[in-house]
């Protein structure tokens, strides 16, 4: 028999063992295919319109993606190798060399990422339709998506495994170097002595985790927080990651502890799985941390990605509610303009507004918290201009000024803001002096964009009075602007490219369209929450991994223990009760504190701050939801296997 046969022979008879190994490698394909065939799926790089972005973010998505894959899977076949030390062990003891046996996993490994590799891209490409169908969805785009096995991706997909093959492999090796053959002569390994417990720092765990919890409720608005933001994050911080440490070190632990002493401790399968888990909590309590920790971590950063992709839209609507804005043309451009915008478009509303330009007004900071987002000259417009706006695009409110009277428009950085007596005085030309009364957040004309998604500074402007208006129109040059209002701007890239190539012919025009930023927003962040969903699947997934080989290793050497339950007349009906209590206790406190943890950082830092986003609480549900539903898998495949390893030497 030679080496290949001997690994075939291997998979075979170690099937199980193989399993979520196999699962691992091909969740790890199945997600870096979707993203690599994302990249240069045809459908959907058509439908994008800012490619090179998305061609950029995709591809550094597609790179993270498979980083965290080769440590989950590494951190997978450590668990691997340590479970097969003693079978390599018997190989050295029979003569085969370090160099043979490292050869035997080698081709284990390949037949493994072979199939998992082939399914994982077979699987990826039948999924392509869905994901890419979702991806549209995020940014509302409406084009249809067909199945896709891109050969790039196909191509990335087997170099890319092919290098985390050699990676394992040398890890591999490094596993079978290290095996030492006095250990097949070692049942078991040492069991850890059960830890001593004490109320104090039981009851200190929860102290800390409180005063963690009260400090996020205080939010940022309080004088802690705004006064001595880095100490408070700091500590906070700290107190949250040493109370999580404690809870699973002391707090359960006392909590076993008070169990062992109660009446009925010796009464039905309470002494057999306690007793067991008091053991193991040296060695689970940093794996809890960690995962109670980052799994809050992985859910706030989808809630609050979530919510900012749905706020998005709203934002880029109130900061650009021009559908398309821009200097007026001579009479032939415009009507050439008139006629790409109906082809596709149809005009809905039309309104042409004239303003006088100032010059440098350097005075700009009396009015302005950040004057740099602002075009040092000023633009002034009369009322009544501002008031067909308002009625144009049926938001906003209609202004009333007299006399030397005159107010600041501004964008969403700057609060709105009523003047008191005395009132600001700005001189914006020569003799030209005007109180400033108020302050609103409203956008006569928008910042400049271009299709590409470059944007300049917003014109500053200035309502005044129409008489004020009609003086100053009489010695001053004057400049119109034409605003229309448009049918479906989501989807008028196009129009927006054609408009613009004809408006930038005349140097210095003014150029603004809503479809530019939110082409470019909507996309950026449709894309950086498809990216993030997948890092959180890979990352939950991960998670419960780590607590899932835990339990399997544990469940090894526990083999003997429970044959020892057997020959005393303990049934295998009872053995799964046992079993099943004694890992719900090892699953459900981290899901439960990972789960307290993301609640209280999303509610006081997201849901409480935004009250007019309806769907908010559903998005952070269902991210829950799918952490809780991978730990229910988790738990149901633990409890299986486990039982199935402990009767291994029963079946034989």
């Amino acid at each position: 028999m030679n080496l290949i046969d001997l690994s075939w022979r291997n998979m075979k008879r170690n099937f199980r063992l193989y399993t979520i190994y196999f699962i691992s490698m091909l969740v790890g394909v199945v997600i870096y295919f979707t993203f690599s065939g994302l990249m240069f799926n045809e459908d959907v790089v058509a439908a994008i319109q800012n490619k090179e972005n998305y061609k950029t973010v995709i591809f550094i998505a597609s790179i993270i993606v498979f980083l965290f894959i080769v440590f989950f899977i590494l951190y997978a076949n450590s668990f691997f190798m340590k479970q097969r030390k003693k079978e390599f062990g018997m190989y050295l003891l029979y003569g085969m060399k370090e160099v043979q046996v490292a050869t035997m996993v080698f081709f284990e490994t390949l037949f493994l990422s072979a199939i998992a590799v082939s399914s994982g891209i077979l699987i990826g490409g039948l999924l392509s339709k869905f994901f890419g169908r979702v991806l549209m969805n995020l940014m509302h785009y409406k084009e249809d998506i067909s199945f896709a096995f891109p050969l790039e991706a196909i191509v990335s997909t087997i170099l890319l495994f092919a290098l985390l093959i050699i990676i394992i492999t040398f890890q591999s090796y490094i596993s079978v170097r290290r095996v030492q053959l006095v250990e097949l002569f070692h049942a078991k390994a040492k069991m850890d002595k059960p830890l001593k417990f004490s109320f104090g720092l039981a009851f200190l765990s929860l102290v800390l985790i409180g005063a963690s919890y009260y400090m996020i409720t205080l939010g940022g608005d309080t004088a802690i927080w705004k006064e001595h933001f880095k100490e408070t994050f700091a500590a906070t911080t700290l107190t949250l990651i040493v109370g999580t440490y404690l809870f699973f070190r002391q707090f359960s632990g006392w909590i076993l502890q008070r169990m062992c002493k109660s009446k009925n401790y010796f009464m039905g399968d309470k002494l057999l799985w306690i007793s067991s888990l008091r053991f193991s909590i040296r060695g689970n309590t940093v794996n809890f941390t960690f995962n109670s920790l980052i799994s809050a971590i992985v859910i706030f950063a989808v809630g609050f990605i979530a919510v900012d992709y749905a706020v998005k839209a709203d934002v880029v609507k109130k900061e650009f509610p021009n559908h398309l804005a821009f200097s007026t043309q001579d009479v032939e451009a415009q009507k050439q303009i008139e006629q790409i915008i109906n082809d596709s478009h149809p005009i809905i509303a039309h309104e042409t507004i004239t303003g006088i330009q100032t010059k440098n007004i350097e005075s700009r900071n009396m009015v302005y918290s950040h004057p740099e987002y602002y075009t040092e000259e000023f633009y002034l417009f009369p009322e009544s201009q501002l008031n067909a706006v308002v009625d144009l695009r049926g938001v906003g409110k209609k202004v009333d000024v007299e006399a030397d009277e005159a107010i600041v428009l501004s964008r969403g950085i700057d609060e709105p803001y009523r003047y008191k007596s005395p009132q600001p005085e700005m001189t914006v030309l020569e003799n030209s002096t005007f109180r400033i009364v108020e302050k609103i957040r409203y956008p006569l004309l928008s910042i400049p964009t271009s299709p590409g998604g470059n944007t300049k500074p917003q014109p500053s402007v200035l309502i005044i009075s129409d008489e004020a208006f009609a003086n100053l129109k009489e010695t001053q040059e004057v400049s119109s602007y034409e605003i229309y209002q448009i049918e479906d701007p989501k989807t008028s890239n196009d129009v927006s490219r054609k408009v613009y190539d004809i408006v930038m012919e005349n140097e210095g025009a003014y150029y603004s369209a809503f479809i530019d930023m939110y082409s470019l927003d909507t996309e950026s962040s449709s894309l950086l929450l498809f990216s993030v969903a997948f890092y959180a699947v890979i990352a939950l997934f991960a998670l419960g991994s780590v607590i899932y080989f835990k339990q399997l290793r544990e469940a090894t050497e526990e083999r003997e223990n429970y044959a020892i339950l057997r020959k005393m007349g303990v049934e295998d009906k009872e053995m799964k009760k046992i079993i099943r209590k004694q890992l719900l206790f090892v699953f459900l406190p981290p899901l439960i504190l990972g789960l307290l943890h993301s609640w209280f950082l999303l509610y006081y830092t997201v849901i409480s701050l935004i009250k007019d986003l309806p769907s908010l609480t559903t998005i952070i549900f269902s991210v829950m939801g799918m952490y809780v539903l991978t730990y229910i898998i988790f738990y149901v495949s633990s409890t299986s296997i486990y039982f199935k390893i402990i009767n291994e030497k029963n079946a034989r």
